[in-house]
């Protein structure tokens, strides 16, 4: 099947909280893709740093010649899932094809995006991973050992609940198509933090879309600090059990 990504629409949805440091850049990488169809949407949650002013002022310069970025306000900040929820639904409004999850922080490769495209377009995918865990994905050797292990853990743990063959389910770098998101139904998603990562792959394999992984090597953030909590990490432990509870 041949690929052509020149009319392919593609919105990059990316949520910030404090990552004032790290936007300007991100968003530079993003909108240089080589790709005519990509846009880059930014769900801030009133940020105190100013990350949302930085973001307006980022997409003033990237619209100067179209629109391909734009920013939505958020004045709750009540979780990573509920502000992808917010910004892939406004995506999927506006006309994307395909939504792309990736990190404000740095640690996505944004140079495999057009990658994760072309799998989609080439194999039928409706999920796209970029997958930390399947032969030739890496983590920065600047994580500890212990975040290594919990990582880990983490995921088989998902897997062995779920029954998934998913290597990386816990994964936050993911294309999707837009059948696969309408499918699933973003609004009738229950976990509001990490978990949402899980929950989203879990409900579109078992409503019949294919997952497909590719290697990529996750790096440390060099800016800012990570938004991860106990509440999340309990929350993740949970969620994968009342999924399959469902499923009986």
């Amino acid at each position: 099947m041949t690929y052509d990504p020149e009319g392919v629409r593609v919105t990059v949805v990316m949520p910030t909280y404090n990552e004032a440091g790290n936007l300007p850049r991100m968003a530079e990488a993003v909108l240089s893709l080589p790709l005519p169809g990509l846009r880059l949407k930014i769900v801030d949650d009133s940020s105190p740093d100013g990350t949302g002013r930085i973001a307006e002022e980022l997409a003033e310069k990237y619209n100067a010649d179209g629109p391909r970025m734009s920013v939505l306000h958020r004045t709750e900040k009540d979780g990573l899932g509920r502000a992808y929820t917010a910004g892939m639904s406004a995506a999927l409004a506006e006309g994307a094809a395909y939504v792309v999850q990736m990190d404000a922080d740095g640690s996505h490769p944004v140079e495999a995006v057009p990658r994760m495209l072309e799998r989609a377009e080439t194999e039928g995918a409706g999920l796209v991973i970029g997958s930390r865990y399947v032969e030739g994905g890496a983590l920065d050797e600047d994580w500890g050992r212990h975040r290594v292990l919990l990582s880990r853990f983490a995921n088989r743990y998902a897997r062995t609940v779920l029954g998934t063959d998913i290597r990386d389910i816990t994964a936050g770098f993911n294309l999707w198509s837009a059948a696969t998101l309408r499918d699933v139904d973003l609004t009738a998603l229950d976990s509001a933090g990490y978990s949402f990562q899980v929950e989203l792959k879990y409900k579109a394999v078992c409503a019949g879309h294919r997952a497909v992984e590719i290697p990529i090597r996750f790096e440390e953030r060099t800016e800012g600090t990570s938004k991860m909590t106990l509440r999340t990490q309990l929350e993740s432990a949970v969620v994968p059990i009342r999924l399959r509870l469902k499923r009986r």
